[in-house]
């Protein structure tokens, strides 16, 4: 078994869903499951549709409305034929008809919730994936669309629901695995989720892979295929650095690590059920199915470069608390993670001395009361447009004098580097410099590092070749148990 999840850029009109057409076709015989998202751009047309409602522009709200549902009417009528296309009308009419309702509602009380967000972020997977199972009932294949909702089961937290996984898999095992026995194909929404009363909840952006990640994990799939609209994951991002390629193969903790820094791969939740299941990830591209693609695995291979990619993040601001001199350091520190808490804050970054505390936040939080409460207990000074670069991989951990060339290559450069952090998983180093020196930064590290090679290997291995060599993951070699995957734009 299988599960297939195809981003909005993979579905965004009829041309691009005739070609997901012929490539769940070509795995049939892996018995899968399709995961759709929202046609690109139709989520945020959906949230701005939303705010514009909110803000008493009912008007214009509708007029959104209409052209959302003559792009879904045209690219059904192109896909479906005219018989087709009727009935399919017959179940997209009522569903915007209830939007246009619920849109009017939003301008009449001028308040867009985070539950109403939900509800509203909804239309879009929920038509899109309606639409393609249509589509490749047309061509022949044996799809059946289900509602996502009445499998994945999560929390109130709205707009970033966590899973009930125990009761998500328990419905997965009884409702799809059989339909897949019987030979049929389900096609399922992604990002959207309903609590255990129905009442509607989504993952967070991104979280058409969460959903593909839950249904493989509540089926035992033997793999997760991610297919968007670039070759794999990249080494960096090629809009900062040229010379960045694509990478065959790399780690869930690695994955995990790009994630969490920026890169543009998976939502940072997807590897969870793939981790603990075992199940491999892999990312191809559906404009061109004969790519490679990038799999992520327990493992990565041996003998390859020090640093598997380099993330940058900009918009971050550094925030360093100094204590006042008769604080006790224990109190003083116990009190900044208190705040932090309360804050609910994230900081990616985090350097401790005795005396004072730096971390980063990311630019454009609520932090007014999060600064207010840190400067009762120290004095608080703010650095705006700051940066976080990464640089990770596997084959940092036990390295010598590993920073020591990365911060002489910044250096040669005249780049300040204002903090400086390694992971506690020991595969990533992490430091703040300004956003206007990232370019710059990335390009030097990736030269530096792009192509020096590992000789780590465990005792009494043999040598193993620098570049490993893999077959391409076309539908006969996708998904051993060993093998896996990752995505989106260049990689990051």
């Amino acid at each position: 078994m299988l599960v297939m999840k195809f981003g909005g850029t993979s579905v965004q009109d009829a041309e691009a869903i005739e070609r997901v057409a012929g490539i769940v076709r070509s795995r049939m015989r892996r018995r899968p499951v399709v995961v759709v998202s929202a046609f690109h751009g139709v989520t945020d047309q959906l949230l701005t549709l939303g705010q514009t409602a909110a803000s008493g522009d009912g008007e214009s709200a509708l007029a959104q409305v209409r052209g959302l549902r003559q792009r879904h009417y045209d690219t059904a009528g192109e896909l479906l034929g005219e018989d087709r296309f009727r009935g399919m009308r017959l179940k997209l009419d009522p569903q915007f008809e209830v939007l246009e309702q619920f849109t009017r509602g939003i301008a009449a009380i001028r308040e867009l919730s985070a539950r109403s967000t939900d509800y509203l972020l909804s239309f879009g997977e929920l038509m899109s994936s309606q639409i393609v199972a249509s589509a490749l009932s047309a061509r022949g294949l044996p799809a059946l669309w289900l509602d996502s909702r009445e499998y994945i089961l999560t929390n109130g937290d709205f707009t970033r629901a966590t899973p009930h996984y125990s009761d998500t898999y328990d419905r997965m095992r009884a409702g799809i695995r059989p339909l897949l026995i019987n030979q049929q194909l389900p096609v399922l929404a992604g990002f959207i989720s309903a609590t255990r009363d129905g009442i509607p909840t989504t993952l967070g952006r991104g979280g058409s892979d969460f959903s593909a990640a839950l249904v493989a994990a509540g089926i035992n799939a033997s793999a997760i295929e991610i297919w968007t609209d670039v070759d794999g994951i990249m080494t960096t991002d090629p809009l900062l650095c040229p010379q960045a390629h694509c990478l065959r193969r790399v780690s869930f903790r690695e994955a995990q690590e790009m994630a969490h820094f920026g890169a543009k791969v998976l939502h940072p939740a997807t590897l969870v059920p793939a981790m603990e299941k075992n199940i491999p990830v892999l990312v191809l591209n559906s404009r061109n199915s004969k790519s490679p693609g990038t799999r992520i695995t327990a493992q990565p291979p041996r003998g390859r470069s020090v640093f598997t990619a380099i993330a940058a993040r900009k918009n971050i601001s550094t925030v360093t608390l100094t204590a006042p001199r008769e604080s006790a350091p224990h109190w003083f520190l116990q009190e900044v993670f208190h705040i932090l808490h309360r804050s609910a804050c994230g900081a990616d970054l985090v350097a401790v001395s005795e005396a004072s505390v730096s971390f980063t936040l990311r630019t454009g939080q609520s932090t007014d009361d999060l600064l207010a409460n840190l400067q009762e207990i120290a004095a608080v000074t703010v650095e705006d447009k700051q940066a976080i670069v990464c640089l990770l991989g596997e084959n940092i951990r036990g390295r010598a004098g590993i920073a020591a060339r990365a911060f002489t290559a910044l250096g040669d450069a005249g780049i300040n580097v204002r903090m400086i952090s390694q992971g506690a998983s020991e595969i990533s180093l992490s430091f703040v410099i300004h956003e206007r020196d990232v370019t710059e930064a990335v390009r030097r590290l990736h030269a530096r590092f792009a192509t020096e090679k590992s000789s780590h290997r465990r005792r009494g291995q043999r040598k193993t070749r620098l570049i490993p060599v893999e077959p391409p993951l076309q539908s006969d070699s996708v998904g051993t148990p060993e093998a896996a995957h990752t995505e989106q734009s260049p990689g990051f």
